[in-house]
């Protein structure tokens, strides 16, 4: 992702994480004049500018999740993603979009627009984002997807003492990975980063793209909440799922989970145990 200049990553002020008073000028400086900001939530705010409504984020992996939203908007029949408008150290600016009620139309969209975005492919595993949400991972491009998913699900257990545990995993991920890839995956595609338009298209946000195998992002979609059937075969049309993926849901689903057993511990943690348990 060689198209937006990545600076330093660094986390939000305490004025910037708590109250608009800090991001407020630097937004001002590049749009100009703004108005009363809108809470949307965790460290994301609804602002009116003279260019129209936008979603500022602040926090780590501003420009990472910039330079996720403009590789997924170059592919070509690809979900629609936000304008970036803005994107610095600790800030994200992005245009605003408009959201309606949720369609029929919308999830055959969205099996569609997905199908379209994985199979143009990708040259590597890996690089991209180094954060999921506000989880911390490793950058690294890699050779193919056995180094990549076993270094990524490696470190993140490591985090969550279940280094021991997954090593079984490990030994056998060759052998349980799908034969396609790499593409261009969302990374962190769960419900709450798509929306539905009101121009009748579903739109994703909040990326942590990068080279994977679609059945990553897939698989996350369906880890929060199910995917509709309409969903389902729109992609299978377009591009059928590799033979045995049903197989290969867990697998899959362990990623997500040790995120969230990093980022949350708890119930995340023995979820993600019991993945484990399953695969070995």
């Amino acid at each position: 992702m060689d198209r937006l200049t990545k600076g330093a990553t660094v986390g939000p002020t305490r004025s910037e994480e708590g109250a608009p008073g800090g991001w407020r000028e630097r937004v001002a400086r590049s749009l100009g004049p703004v108005g009363a900001p809108q809470p949307l939530g965790g460290r994301s705010w609804r602002l009116p500018t003279a260019h129209g409504d936008v979603v500022v984020k602040t926090g780590p992996g501003a420009i990472d999740e910039a330079e996720g939203l403009a590789e997924l908007g170059r592919g070509e029949g690809a979900p629609p993603v936000p304008e970036v408008l803005l994107a610095e150290p600790g800030l994200l600016v992005t245009r605003w979009v408009e959201q309606g009620p949720r369609t029929r139309a919308h999830d055959e969209a969205l099996g569609q627009t997905l199908a379209a975005l994985h199979a143009q492919g990708w040259p590597h595993f890996g690089g991209g984002s180094s954060w999921i949400g506000d989880c911390p991972v490793d950058p690294a491009v890699c050779r193919d997807g056995e180094a990549f998913y076993g270094s990524r699900l490696s470190e993140l257990a490591a985090r969550c003492e279940l280094e021991h545990q997954i090593r079984p995993v490990l030994d056998r991920i060759g052998r349980m990975l799908p034969p396609d890839g790499p593409a261009l995956v969302h990374g962190d595609l769960w419900w709450g980063n798509v929306l539905w338009g009101a121009d009748g298209r579903p739109w994703l946000i909040d990326p942590s793209a990068h080279g994977g195998y679609p059945e990553e992002d897939l698989t996350m979609l369906g880890l929060f909440g199910s995917v509709p059937d309409a969903t389902a075969r729109a992609y299978a049309e377009e591009r059928p799922p590799a033979a045995g993926w049903e197989e290969r849901v867990d697998l899959f689903r362990l990623y997500p989970l040790l995120v969230h057993a990093v980022l949350f511990g708890g119930d995340y943690r023995a979820e993600a145990e019991a993945v484990i348990r399953r695969l070995t």
